[in-house]
């Protein structure tokens, strides 16, 4: 297999490693506008044959295409608003391709390439991070196990294993995708209808073992992705919400109510400012610890009946900053995953088309996977 990965970032450069890991794998192909430096962890294969550096910017359409043309599947780590056109391309070309996801809209507009998939024989998966992602295809294997489902619960977050005031958090993705999540409505179901609520509302309390403890969690935006719209009707309650350490949201509802995190440019003095710029530029360098160990805790938990009585599923993740790679519990997490999803589609693991993680991937080997790799979600048996 040769293998491309677009976006040199965090969760690229941790696909590329995870597919080095690999025998099968006979060559990884890098490609971002710049690809000159690499993270410490993927330094030892800076003059390996498998690992080639490529220079490309995206928006390139022929050198994008020409070089997907090398590859056996495409994985898209680039920002959503390039995963459409990468899918589109990919498709072209002949080739499978995954992304991390990040809009819904984005991904709607993704399904609707299936025919155009199907005929090419080839496979596209969007939303193949943590959530979206790794919580849909758990959500979806509890859905499959039920005659019929009553509730979803999905949380995730991920936090830093040394808390500091006044947030308690560090930027462990992008802060400006962070304030996406924490300004716009959230679509879940509620009485087997898709509604939206107000990000950061509806705050709840959530036990993990130690030394994770309690955790708050609150509505945010797009965890669910098409999941609130695909099981309207199916299921009676559906909702995800990202984990916090306790008081986190109230600040950060506060600082959203101020007008602090608003897009529309304000007055100040003779200039406009855009007060979200503002924040990220002051609260930026705050919230990047680069010394800091992150962790990433994740419940999802499905209730119904089976043979007429009642049942669940439920599963949970506690994983940690690995301190032998100093590869993050997020970038394991999410960057393993994209790479997980597109070494199935090389091997002809998943069914040619568009379709979500939930629909395209089997669980049981994705779950076994991620174990092979340190990263152990284990299933639960909740209280009655």
């Amino acid at each position: 297999m040769r293998m491309l990965v677009l976006g040199a970032g965090l969760q690229g450069s941790a696909c590329a490693y995870d597919l080095l890991q690999n025998a099968a794998v006979q060559g990884v192909l890098l490609a971002d506008v710049r690809v000159d430096r690499l993270p410490p962890f993927l330094e030892p294969y800076r003059n390996d044959a498998r690992l080639e550096r490529v220079p490309l910017d995206a928006r390139d359409k022929a050198a994008t295409r020409a070089l997907m043309q090398r590859a056996d599947a495409v994985m898209n780590a680039l920002p959503y608003h390039f995963n459409h056109e990468m899918s589109r391309l990919a498709i072209e070309t002949g080739r499978h391709c995954c992304d991390l996801g990040g809009n819904t809209e984005i991904v709607f507009r993704q399904l609707k390439l299936d025919d155009a998939a199907r005929t090419a024989d080839v496979s596209v998966v969007p939303d193949c991070g943590v959530a979206p992602g790794m919580v849909n295809i758990l959500a979806g294997a509890g859905m499959a196990a039920m005659d019929a489902t009553d509730r979803v619960r999905i949380y995730v977050g991920g936090l830093p294993q040394q808390p500091m005031a006044p947030l308690n958090y560090q930027i462990v993705y992008s802060l400006e995708g962070v304030l996406d999540y924490y300004t716009t409505p959230s679509w879940i179901v509620r009485e087997g209808k898709r509604t939206q609520v107000e990000a950061l509302s509806e705050i709840e309390t959530v036990d993990f073992p130690e030394p994770v403890g309690t955790l708050e969690a609150f509505h945010t935006a797009g965890g669910l992705s098409t999941l609130a719209f695909t099981h309207e009707g199916k299921v009676q309650s559906m909702e995800y919400k990202t984990l916090r350490y306790p008081g986190h949201a109230v600040i950060m509802r506060a600082i959203r109510d101020l007008g602090l995190l608003d897009l529309e440019p304000v007055r100040v003095g003779r200039q406009d400012i855009v007060p979200r710029e503002v924040f990220i530029t002051c609260a930026g360098s705050r919230l990047h610890r680069p010394e800091g160990r992150d962790l990433i805790a994740l419940r999802v938990e499905v209730h119904g009946t089976r043979d007429g009585q009642a049942a669940h599923k439920a599963w949970e993740l506690i994983d940690y900053y690995d301190e032998s790679t100093g590869i993050s519990a997020m970038m394991r997490s999410t960057g393993f995953s994209l790479s997980i999803t597109g070494q199935m589609q090389a091997n002809r693991q998943v069914q040619p088309g568009v379709r979500t993680p939930d629909v395209a991937i089997n669980a049981e080997t994705y779950l076994a996977a991620l174990a092979q790799r340190g990263v152990l979600i284990r299933e639960l048996t909740l209280a009655a």
